[in-house]
């Protein structure tokens, strides 16, 4: 009966959606079909709703060229005002930032209670209820603690997510950068890796990198990645974080950020809320 009404609810996500209107589909009466399906699915009719609907409204932000209004209006958000806090409520960015920044991780791939609390990072991408972020203290490369990203409820290679944040660029202008860090992985059935990205005050990519000429796959021992790019004098923004897409589990630690000289060439793939003035918690441990 699970099944039936999910599907029923996939097939109509853009129709008003009512608890009356889906507990009809299961012939019992709204109190009992309520109580079973949160016990069966985990959350209530609503909240199943709601988040389906921003699952599919992502993909839309990724994958088309449809207004942030229209997109909007089409899954039953009464404004865009509306649908843009539901949005940052669960991808930590709104839809128009999303839209830039996720589309560009995911191109440069394609062409060659959801989260828990990780001091100076947040969890966002394709599906982000359907991972997990947070620390692990057993498996860790050196010290007391590592961040990791897992699938949780994830059904194929199209989803994705990052575990991730961003800070002012105002330290490293000029210079050109490596970002390094040990990542471990497991049972990675698509992609794994490391992402850095640099935006000028509009926005726009300066600078980006995220592997995926070197994707990390299968189930891997701890090893040092790096990423270096520049950043030009009118960077503003520095994104940067860990990526999974599909299946499996990665563990990052100890990030780090220095300053290289031009003789080390640039890995840039990409030839174009209130910001931190450095990053945080690199080695996971703060807030222990």
């Amino acid at each position: 009966m699970i099944k039936k009404i999910i599907l029923f609810v996939e097939e109509n996500l853009h129709e008003p959606l009512t608890l009356e209107k889906v507990a009809a589909q299961s012939n019992f009466s709204k109190y009992h079909f309520h109580r079973i399906f949160q016990s069966s699915v985990g959350m209530t009719v609503t909240e199943y709703i709601r988040l389906r609907r921003l699952s599919n409204a992502s993909s839309a932000l990724l994958y088309s060229n449809e207004r942030i209004l229209d997109i909007a209006l089409y899954y039953q958000f009464e404004s865009q005002e509306s649908f843009t806090r539901a949005f940052k409520e669960v991808y930590k960015l709104p839809p128009g930032k999303y839209r830039r920044v996720m589309s560009d991780v995911i191109k440069k791939k394609e062409d060659t209670n959801m989260e828990t609390k990780v001091n100076g990072w947040f969890l966002s991408g394709s599906n982000p209820f359907n991972y997990e972020m947070g620390i692990d203290h057993e498996i860790v490369h050196q010290g007391k603690a590592s961040g990791y990203l897992k699938s949780k409820t994830v059904l194929d290679s199209t989803e994705f997510a990052t575990m991730m944040q961003t800070f002012k660029a105002n330290r490293f202008v000029g210079k050109r950068i490596r970002l390094s860090c040990f990542i471990r992985t497991k049972d990675v059935d698509a992609y794994a890796g490391m992402w850095m990205r640099v935006d000028d005050t509009r926005g726009d990519v300066l600078q980006f990198d995220n592997m995926s000429n070197r994707p990390i796959k299968g189930t891997t021992n701890w090893n040092r990645y790096s990423i270096i790019l520049d950043v030009p004098a009118q960077s503003a923004v520095i994104s940067f974080g860990i990526i999974l897409s599909g299946q499996g589990t990665v563990w990052a630690d100890q990030f780090s950020f220095e300053e290289v000289n031009d003789s080390i060439p640039t890995t840039n793939l990409e030839v174009q809320g209130e910001l931190r003035d450095e990053p945080v918690n690199l080695s996971f441990e703060e807030g222990i």
